[in-house]
């Protein structure tokens, strides 16, 4: 089910469906693919919004997608994509062959993501799966609805979550694949995975796919 799933490091997410070739926050991408059919970003911090690695990955047609208060950022890069929209949380998008929904993604008490800021997860429906992207967020009432098959959490803590509130939100929405991401190179150790993985309930599959 996620064979055509990469995590090259942070939340940098590579998605290949019959819609196109998909990128999350990319970051660190490994070489210049030009492939991209549609490139989400969830906000505007370095290590999700980084302009060099969106011109990795974008084609001439690519659709670039980002919250609403990153379009003025955004359209820095008009000349490397196709087109530039922009969506707000708890809504739903179709752009070309791809639909998904965007998830509040904010920190309860931390001041890193605020709530104002219209910072979002997406829900991707892909080939028939749902695959939950969530950005950086600390469990909330928006992520603790979510409905999905695939959930990419983040488990680093300081900025968002960490691995035992992660396992906590997987728990409660029961996806059948539990991914962890953004943890073992800015924030978090390589063994937040593991504290994941043996608190997230049995029935639900752990896979650790970061790259590096």
């Amino acid at each position: 089910m996620t064979g055509n799933i990469r995590v090259f490091t942070q939340s940098s997410i590579r998605i290949e469906g019959s819609c196109g070739v998909i990128y999350l926050d990319p970051l660190h991408i490994p070489e210049e693919f030009h492939d991209a059919a549609f490139i989400l970003i969830t906000h505007n911090h370095g290590d999700h919004f980084s302009e060099e690695d969106i011109k990795k990955a974008a084609a001439p047609d690519t659709v670039l997608i980002v919250p609403e208060k990153m379009k003025d950022q955004a359209n820095a890069l008009a000349s490397f994509v196709g087109s530039i929209e922009t969506v707000k949380p708890g809504e739903q998008y179709r752009f070309g062959e791809l639909e998904f929904e965007t998830v509040a993604a904010y920190n309860n008490i931390k001041p890193f993501h605020p709530k104002k800021s219209g910072w979002v997860g997406y829900i991707l429906n892909v080939d028939g799966r749902r695959i939950y992207a969530a950005g950086d967020t600390d469990v909330v009432k928006e992520n603790q609805a979510v409905r999905c098959d695939i959930a990419m959490v983040p488990i680093g803590g300081t900025f968002t979550m960490d691995a035992k509130k992660a396992a906590e939100l997987v728990n409660t929405i029961g996806p059948e694949i539990a991914i962890p991401i953004h943890y073992g190179t800015i924030v978090g150790k390589p063994a937040d995975a593991q504290t994941f993985t043996s608190l997230v309930k049995p029935e639900i599959k752990v896979e650790l796919l970061i790259e590096k």
